[in-house]
């Protein structure tokens, strides 16, 4: 069986450990949504896992769902993340960019007054920090089928400037509640109607917009250098499905009939049976490179590997306070406490002082709890 530390081939990339840093929503691209050299640090810090998948990144300039999130929808974000990426291939590391939409998690204070879109018109119930503070999330507006190509180009066009900002691939963001999970699951899509039906009701009307993406960011990077997380189970703003193991199993056997790079499942705790269930359902049917996340210790990741419910592991919440991460693993250390104080604060605090084995110990001389990870969106 396979450990942690041994290579993997991926699409067209070769890893050199299974051990990979999830993609981490931190909020220092500040009000402008332009990775700078501060990210440029953290991510190269880092660079010595398998693969770095960067943060949910917008593909639409009015797709803002948190202050300082970054976006990828112009030519000077385009530049802002060369920054980053050139630092990442200097240490010797390999990076894709998480392309985002929010859908309804936005909201129109944050976006110049432009009303939040979703598969259909249901709120998220509770509460979305703004300017103005906290304040309810928004009824959404229902996009109509013919406005969907405009939702499918957005996802070209943000594949194409990541291959230019230097990205070694894409992983499209189908998880957590934003928009493209929003038309997948149930629990929010009940289009139904002349103008919206091809988009709703059965499973493959509601996969459609999410594989149309995926087909898009293909066309543009090839689909050995794209990749597609889901969270099947875990009801990330308000949503649910009625049947996730069947919309699971569909969407598996469409990303391998297209060879995509890898599938990335996003769950809260691998000891639970039903996410052991939902991690079987995708290796029946997906035949590529089997990604789990959330809840792993160094020990629970091993196993994943061992049962071959996996074929690598993404860390969160250890990946922010631990820049070595890989090496730690290495040699059994102990491991940075992250402060969640800092997670979406602005400057270097808790984002690049945390210290390296070299530089003093580790603040933890035990594994890392459950990785319940706030921070990652």
């Amino acid at each position: 069986m396979p450990s942690l530390l041994d290579p993997l081939p991926l699409g067209a990339l070769t890893l050199p450990n299974r051990i990979l840093m999830a993609p981490l929503t931190r909020a220092r691209a500040g009000r402008t949504h332009i990775a700078n050299a501060l990210m440029a640090e953290h991510y190269a810090q880092r660079a010595s896992a398998g693969l770095l998948i960067a943060e949910a990144t917008m593909v639409a300039a009015d797709g803002c769902a948190f202050t300082g999130e970054p976006g990828i929808y112009d030519d000077a974000c385009v530049a802002g993340w060369r920054l980053v990426t050139d630092a990442v291939h200097a240490a010797g590391g390999r990076m894709q960019l998480q392309i985002w939409h929010p859908g309804r998690s936005a909201h129109s204070s944050l976006n110049g007054g432009v009303q939040p879109i979703s598969s259909g018109e249901r709120a998220i119930q509770g509460f979305i920090n703004t300017p103005e503070g906290k304040v309810p999330y928004e009824t959404p507006r229902r996009l109509r089928d013919d406005e969907l190509p405009g939702i499918v180009e957005l996802f070209r066009q943000a594949t194409r400037r990541a291959l230019q900002a230097g990205f070694d691939g894409v992983q499209v963001h189908g998880a957590h509640g934003y928009l493209l999970d929003q038309f997948l699951r149930d629990g929010v899509n009940d289009r139904r109607g002349p103008g919206f039906e091809r988009y709703g009701g059965s499973i493959d009307n509601r996969a459609r917009l999410l594989l149309e993406c995926v087909d898009a960011a293909i066309a543009e990077a090839g689909a050995d250098r794209v990749g597609l997380r889901l969270s099947p189970l875990t009801g990330s703003n308000d949503l649910c499905d009625s049947d996730p193991e069947a919309l699971l199993a569909y969407l598996a056997q469409q990303l391998s009939q297209r060879r995509v790079a890898y599938l990335e499942l996003r769950h809260m705790d691998p000891a639970l049976d039903m996410e052991r269930r939902m991690a079987t359902v995708a290796r029946q049917h997906f035949a590529g490179p089997l990604l789990r996340n959330g809840g792993f210790t160094a020990a629970t990741a091993q196993a994943a590997l061992d049962e071959g419910s996996a074929d690598a592991i993404a860390f969160g919440r250890a990946y922010i306070a631990n820049p070595d991460l890989v090496e730690r693993l290495r040699l059994g250390a102990g491991l940075n406490e992250p402060d969640p104080k800092t997670y979406y604060a602005a400057g270097a605090t808790g984002y690049t002082d945390y210290p390296f084995l070299n530089a003093k110990p580790a603040t933890l001389a035990v594994p890392w709890p459950h990785d319940r990870d706030q921070a990652e969106r």
